[in-house]
């Protein structure tokens, strides 16, 4: 039985002892002390010459917290990494803030704050600052996560959603929707025989090994909440190209697939927490499709289309049945509550 020495209360969120001790005891114990002169209210950051500063922010709610290939501790850390990393930025540092829900126990905060200095060692980057606040029961729901993100970027580095250009390739790295299945199968809404893991993993240790043999891809971001589709269409109409897909080379797991078949999804908008989305120059794709295989996370890379001039604005679907289909915007979102 629990109690209230197990469980977080209103008096962590206090900013008195027992805050303190919830850091001390807890959260540095997994995260280190960054400044070896005591705990400020800010971390200094000097930028080397030559580099600009890229800064991010993303908040998790994902629930429930565990699940099949991670935990929203790992997603916090992964997600604001990936965010930094997509624009070429190197990661550096990140903040987390934490908006715990009274009666928490502290084991789960323990697990997640642990699962967090996992991935954050793992992606090479630093906790250096952070906030509790705790809510009284029933006004959240056990435990939501923010983290900002800083990053260096090179000075001559440009990537951007605008820069799209008719002839270029489209890359992807894994398989799709595998974070979005996995979320379907832990909150029990369906009894899978071949249960599937999300894809969440950092993904600066690859995309600098594809900036290493091009560095001037054009386009490059993290396919999250509404997946690949969403990304594309992004891309398309910012630049004022036509993105065509081809059907046949989009690589969907089985399970996967059947997950979408029962409940109606398209695996093309399902969220993916691993999975990014290069435009690169014809002439380079090949050597850049090299460098992602030759990564553990780029195992499965291939190109699923190709940039055109026209329609400007869309993305067009070649069937495997030789038709054709506008992957359009989603309004909303497929499933709530999946980051």
């Amino acid at each position: 039985m629990s109690d209230a020495r197990d469980t977080i209360t209103l008096a962590h969120g206090g900013g008195g002892r027992a805050t303190r001790s919830l850091i001390e005891g807890t959260i540095l114990r997994h995260f280190g002390k960054p400044d070896p002169k005591g705990l400020q209210d800010h971390a200094e950051l000097s930028p080397p010459p030559g580099h600009r500063i890229a800064f991010t922010t993303d908040s998790f709610v994902v629930q429930p917290l565990f699940f099949p290939g991670g935990d929203i501790g790992k997603l916090a850390i992964n997600g604001t990494v990936n965010d930094l990393a997509v624009s070429g930025a190197i990661p550096q540092v990140l903040s987390c803030g934490l908006i715990l829900e009274e009666g928490l126990e502290l084991s789960v905060l323990e697990q997640v704050i642990a699962s967090m200095a996992t991935a954050a060692t793992k992606a090479q980057v630093q906790i250096v600052t952070g906030d509790i606040k705790v809510v009284e029961k029933g006004a959240a729901d056990q435990l939501f996560i923010n983290t900002a993100g800083i990053g260096f970027l090179p000075e001559n580095r440009n990537i951007t959603s605008w820069r799209a250009e008719v002839g270029d390739a489209v890359l992807v790295n894994h398989f799709l929707g595998d974070h979005g299945a996995a979320i379907v199968d832990a909150r029990g809404e369906l009894s899978l025989q071949i249960p599937v893991e999300s894809d969440c993993q950092p993904l600066n240790g690859l995309i600098a090994e594809m900036l290493t043999v091009c560095p001037e891809i054009h386009c490059l971001r993290d396919a999250t909440r509404g997946g690949i589709a969403t990304v594309l269409n992004e891309f398309a109409q910012d630049s004022g190209v036509c993105i065509h897909l081809w059907e046949q080379q989009i690589s969907v797991r089985e399970v996967v697939q059947g997950v979408c078949e029962i409940l109606g999804l398209d695996p093309l908008y399902l969220a993916n927490e691993g999975t990014l989305v290069a435009l690169v120059p014809a002439d380079q794709a090949e050597a850049v499709l090299s460098a992602m295989c030759a990564h553990p996370a780029g195992q499965h890379s291939c190109q699923i289309g190709v940039v055109s001039e026209s329609p400007k604005g869309r993305v067009i679907l070649q069937t495997a049945f030789g038709g054709e289909r506008v992957v359009d915007v989603l309004y909303g979102e497929q499933l709530p509550r999946i980051c």
